[in-house]
């Protein structure tokens, strides 16, 4: 009887079309856990506590799916954490840029009174809105402007539920309008640098990332 020879399986293409759901799935689920217990649980302290955690989780799950890392990426990637950190530090302690606020617990240890994940957390939302404008055909000063706005709407929707919630809070209550004008220009020179930096800007899960915390935001802030 002639051996019959059946092409090699390659595992991880038979399942790779599975894993941007998957991703979609775990965030989708860990960001609902994270609204219910927040709100509805009774004991949102515990959940403040897991913050750290889901933004770690959410960044993992985002810089896998970038593809062709190199050293202009990695080099991207550390500059706007650095950047995005050095600019709360100098906000914390100046009340330039932003305003006159101070870090709660909620977000984790803290150097120079500025939890680390804060840079992580400037880093994830650079690299997200700037893959969304790169869907648009303008030119790039144009995405760069797009960019920076979108993390600007994102922030109004932050800075209510961030107070309530002990990530940070701002003197007198009040949100000062040069948060919004300071936050525009730091994200606005990082998106340029986001624009100009030669790597590749391919990420399918970036997009959702952004729309994920974008939809968890204004759900507590409409429910406060």
């Amino acid at each position: 009887m002639p051996e019959i020879k059946t092409a090699p399986v390659n595992i991880g293409h038979k399942y790779r079309k599975y894993t941007f759901h998957a991703a979609v799935a775990v965030l989708v689920i860990f960001h609902a856990v994270g609204f219910w217990g927040m709100l509805f649980s009774g004991k949102p302290e515990y959940f403040q506590r897991l913050t750290p955690m889901n933004l770690i989780l959410t960044n993992i799950l985002l810089f896998a799916f970038h593809r062709r890392w190199n050293v202009a990426f990695i080099l991207f990637a550390a500059l706007v954490f650095a950047a995005g950190f050095l600019s709360e530090v100098l906000g914390v302690h100046t009340g330039l840029l932003f305003g006159d606020y101070a870090y709660g617990a909620s977000l984790g240890p803290k150097v120079w009174d500025v939890p680390l994940l804060i840079g992580l957390n400037w880093l994830m939302l650079v690299y997200t809105t700037g893959h969304i404008s790169n869907h648009t055909k303008l030119p790039w000063p144009a995405k760069a402007l797009i960019g920076a706005s979108l993390m600007v709407v994102l922030d109004v929707f932050i800075e209510p539920v961030a107070m309530q919630f002990d990530f940070w809070s701002w003197q007198g209550n009040h949100i000062p309008l040069s948060n919004f004008v300071g936050w525009f220009l730091v994200a606005l020179g990082l998106q340029v640098y986001f624009q100009m930096a030669p790597f590749y800007k391919s990420n399918r899960l970036a997009p959702t990332v952004y729309l994920i915390q974008l939809l968890f935001f204004i759900s507590i802030y409409c429910l406060l």
